[in-house]
């Protein structure tokens, strides 16, 4: 599996997220059921994007497949979150996912739906990076954030080629360059906290509520 050196972020998450992460566990917890639940929507979502000169059949399996592993995921996030004494809450914002989709350009055929794809990957690949240092962080959750990792990883190389099917390979490569740009600057600004998605903790930050 690749080092998270060698994933092609243009930002990296400073060690000490994971420090305030495993601090307020069920805050983090919580957080990360509801992003498996998105992760899951969105999945399905993309079914009705299928391009009309595609097999049906393997658009349908991809995504399928990532919306079978994510609603996996939220079951074992949840039952983690409950089983330390905690609940699932009942509304929930990731302004990270929103500042990308910002960028999608939407109402222009296979560019949008390429757009979505590639906010996808950028998704998973931030997620894959976060699941990475929870993991090395030796706290109680580091073994669920470990056996998560690589799934998180596959999803990312699977949006990624769904996207080179949409639009030529250098088209979606091009503008795979342009939105790591946009992930780097819209993850470095999101604010501190026990989140998956979280920025940077600012000196005398705590996971604490």
């Amino acid at each position: 599996m690749d080092d998270a050196d060698d994933l092609p972020l243009r930002w990296r998450t400073p060690t000490a997220w994971a420090d305030v992460a495993v601090a307020a566990p069920l805050r983090l917890l919580d957080d990360h059921a509801h992003l498996e639940r998105d992760a899951a929507v969105n999945a399905l979502a993309l079914l009705r994007r299928l391009p009309a000169d595609r097999p049906a059949e393997r658009w349908v399996r991809a995504l399928t497949g990532v919306a079978r592993d994510e609603v996996d995921h939220l079951g074992t996030v949840t039952r983690e979150l409950t089983r330390r004494g905690g609940e699932l809450s009942r509304s929930h914002r990731n302004p990270y996912a929103a500042g990308l989709r910002d960028h999608v350009r939407t109402g222009q055929g296979p560019d949008e739906l390429v757009d979505r794809l590639l906010v996808s990957a950028l998704i998973e690949l931030r997620s894959c990076e976060r699941f990475g240092l929870l993991a090395a962080t030796g706290s109680e959750l580091a073994a669920l954030y470990a056996d998560l990792t690589a799934s998180e990883l596959g999803h990312y190389r699977l949006f990624l080629r769904l996207a080179a099917q949409v639009v030529p390979a250098e088209a979606a490569t091009a503008r795979w360059d342009e939105l790591l740009d946009v992930e780097a600057t819209v993850a470095s600004a999101q604010p501190p906290g026990p989140r998956m998605h979280a920025g940077a903790p600012t000196e005398g930050t705590t996971g604490a509520p």
